[in-house]
């Protein structure tokens, strides 16, 4: 029967992500709702006795994973970077936000005030996870977008290893009383997590850089440190294997010479597994009873929690910077608490409660009531409030090409040159370096993935092209953005002639557009620059009509039409060349093409008039 549960938790996970991703919201959501449906509602899953005593230990080191991961996204460089906000968030205001909801646990839900300091620093903690969704929904201004995205992924981190600290702080208040002696043991915790995760990373550093370990085995060797990191810290000294691994991640992350993204790539895969078994485990370990435990005043703890914590830690945040009032007022509202909080608090929670710690069975209960109520709430009204306040940002003009190969630079550098924003993604270091030189941003990265949430322009898209060489690139690109922007926004480029039928008969393909007609593909054009091709821009007159142009230019790709509009938010009405375009260029359109290596020259002094200017038009190129 535990297998048939096992199997079970892993198709509910999955279900829970296809609804998140078809709504478009948060799988914390489905997850909640699956996981409260299995457990307390229903009485079908009981992960205590499923488990058994592994239960401890599994979620132990779940955590342990995600922190990790969570962890080597912190970069000093780029926390130096960005900005005074949100450095005061994950600090000033992280401590303000432990202050209130600590002092309101004890005095208005009468909690013990061990469980109450715990509680507090677990709730601090937001997470990238659950805010991106709500942002490329709400489109916020870039300020409010940047500053929540950053607060997201430095506070899920420095906030969980903030609540390991409390949490070790209170735990080792013991009979004795005595205070040197719980400072000298916090001390100790403290020295054998950090140096546990420094020894660690140093090691593993080392491993890689000697290349002592093979490639194929840096994911599983690093999980295995991990794992056997946090095991070893906490058996040296009890539950500091959260910090030796939040230690152990920053390490990896800031060694600027180690190549480290394919290791976190993995343990993005392994994070989305373990998240969403996790939370279906935690929220099915709720009990009715646990839940009855809570009177009416956590309403009261809740409003403090939205409407005085949150606040608060803005205006300590954002005092005496330029800010503007509208954009603080959306920042106080928008905190959703998300998995770390969960699952750190669980851990904390069952430690407490076999330590027999009054009022800790009441602590899983209170996180999940703030976890529901701040994602639900909040998700719902994000979006009309920022319309309200007036901060959300223009319509979408930004073009995210996939690759960053020599065509791809070729079209993004053609684009620029006539005022267009362009993105380009491409996993391939030497593709992005030569994107950056030319001027190009370029994130270094598969665009679909978790990381690309949190670094791409993802509010600012307005379509997708894919003009990778790999077809199996272009076409998750072309799944996900599809589903993200909508199919009318995302098109593609064959790989060549061969790759054609293929393309149009898939699944993945199907309906899509593709890119610079049935004779455009990545071969043609990239053999086409190689000879010396150009990217060059004609505008279509009424001396140079769309026909005549075709005429005098039979060699060339047409790649995008570019109509001037009388709009602030939309300047350029962009329209790639495509196999089934029906509205052809007219007059006043600029028509971006990639010409051959020579290109027709009428000299004959006897030719048409027509046909001199279509032929100087036709040589204004742009390198």
């Amino acid at each position: 029967m535990s297998a048939i549960y096992i199997a079970g938790i892993a198709v509910c996970s999955v279900i829970a992500q296809w609804l998140a991703w078809a709504f478009k919201v948060p799988a914390i959501l489905f997850l909640l709702l699956i996981g409260l449906a299995l457990g307390p509602f229903s009485g079908t899953l009981d992960p205590d006795a499923l488990l058994g005593d592994l239960l401890f230990p599994v979620v132990s080191l779940s955590v342990a994973v995600i922190l990790f991961e969570g962890s080597l996204t912190l970069h000093f460089k780029e926390l130096k970077g960005i900005g005074k906000v949100v450095r005061n968030l994950c600090s000033i205001g992280m401590l303000a936000t432990f202050a209130v909801i600590a002092t309101t646990a004890i005095f208005v839900l009468e909690l013990n005030w061990q469980v109450a300091a715990v509680l507090g620093a677990v709730l601090v903690v937001t997470g990238p996870t659950v805010i991106a969704p709500m942002l490329n929904a709400m489109r916020p201004d870039k300020d409010i977008d940047r500053i929540l995205r950053w607060e997201g992924i430095v506070i899920d981190p420095i906030g969980a290893l903030f609540a390991v600290l409390v949490f070790e702080a209170v735990s080792l208040v013991g009979g004795e009383g005595i205070f040197s002696h719980t400072l000298w043991a916090l001390v100790s915790t403290l020295g054998v997590g950090i140096s546990i995760g420094v020894a660690s990373g140093y090691l593993t550093t080392y491993l890689i850089r000697k290349e002592w370990l093979p490639f194929e085995l840096h994911k599983f060797a690093i999980l295995a440190l991990v794992l056997f990191s946090f095991t070893l810290s906490n058996h040296l000294s009890h539950e500091s294997g959260l910090l030796a691994v939040t230690i152990f991640g920053i390490w990896l992350a800031n060694q600027d010479d180690l190549e480290i993204d394919s290791v976190l790539e993995f343990k993005e895969d392994l994070s989305m597994i373990l998240i969403s078994s996790l939370f279906i485990l935690l929220a099915a370990r709720l009990k009715l009873e646990d839940l009855m435990l809570l009177d009416t005043d956590v309403f009261i703890f809740l409003a403090v929690v939205l409407f005085i914590a949150r606040p608060l830690s803005i205006f300590l945040s954002t005092f005496n910077t330029d800010l503007p009032i509208k954009s603080r007022i959306l920042l106080s509202w928008i905190a959703p608490r998300g998995i770390v909080a969960a699952a750190v608090g669980s851990v904390f929670a069952l430690s407490m409660t076999k330590s027999q710690i009054a009022d800790a069975d009441k602590m899983v209960p209170l996180i999940f009531t703030v976890i529901i109520v701040t994602v639900v709430l909040q998700s719902l009204t994000a979006t009309p409030f920022a319309r309200l306040l007036g901060v959300r940002q223009p319509k979408p003009n930004t073009l995210l090409i996939i690759g960053a190969n020599h065509v791809a630079r070729a079209v993004a550098k053609g684009l620029k040159d006539q005022n267009i924003d362009v993105y380009l993604s491409d996993p391939a270091w030497e593709n992005c370096k030569m994107a950056r030189m030319d001027g190009l941003p370029c994130y270094y990265g598969n665009p679909q993935s978790e990381h690309a949430e949190r670094y791409l322009p993802l509010t600012s898209l307005k379509s997708v092209l894919a003009l990778s060489p790999n077809r199996h690139h272009n076409a998750l690109g072309v799944q996900y953005f599809s589903h993200l922007l909508g199919d009318q926004c995302v098109y593609s480029l064959k790989s060549s002639t061969n790759h054609a039928k293929a393309n149009k008969d898939s699944a993945t393909f199907l309906s899509r557009q593709i890119l610079f007609g049935d004779e455009g593909n990545y071969a043609k054009l990239s053999s086409m620059m190689a000879k010396g091709g150009k990217v060059s821009v004609t505008r279509i007159s009424e001396e140079f009509k769309w026909e005549q142009y075709k005429e005098v230019n039979s060699e060339a790709i047409p790649l995008f039409v570019l109509t001037e509009q009388n709009k602030d938010e939309e300047p350029i009405l962009i329209r790639p060349f495509t196999s089934d375009m029906k509205k052809l260029p007219e007059e006043g359109d600029r028509v971006l093409a990639l010409q051959p290596p020579k290109l027709t020259v009428l000299k004959d002094p006897n030719a048409n008039k027509e046909g001199q200017i279509g032929a100087k038009l036709s040589s204004q190129q742009i390198t």
